[in-house]
């Protein structure tokens, strides 16, 4: 099993895929704090039993290096120890939102942070096909 992450400020999204084909977003960890949404991370991943994790991380763009230590840093909070991967999730929050585009009348519930993390598998799973 896989998954993949976006790691957000206020929410975590989460996607998963069982085939190495179909990825599914699953319902965003809310993150009250960074120990927290660890916990509640590594939860998911035991829960799912997941083998590899897929963490967006941003390669590009204005802020890009404080968000990348900020994603390593929540990344070093959890306790999975198997496989992580990181992969570039440039844009796949505004695509996520395109995607969603009137879906949506909560946009706080997550739904988007998901999508996004399933784009970032999605592309992730299509660079393997590649190879």
């Amino acid at each position: 099993m896989i998954a993949s992450i976006d790691v957000g400020l206020k929410r975590v999204g989460v996607a998963i895929s069982m085939d190495n084909s179909i990825v599914i977003p699953q319902n965003a960890i809310l993150r009250k704090n960074r120990d927290q949404a660890a916990r509640d991370v590594d939860l998911f991943l035991d829960e799912w039993k997941i083998d590899i994790l897929i963490v967006g991380l941003p390669m590009s763009g204005s802020s890009h290096e404080e968000m990348q230590r900020r994603i390593k840093h929540f990344v070093s909070l959890l306790f999975f120890e198997k496989v992580i991967i990181y992969q570039d999730e440039y844009g796949s929050s505004i695509e996520a939102k395109e995607l969603m585009q009137g879906n949506i009348r909560q946009k706080r519930d997550g739904k988007i942070d998901s999508i996004a993390a399933q784009i970032i598998l999605q592309r992730y799973l299509a660079s393997k096909k590649l190879s």
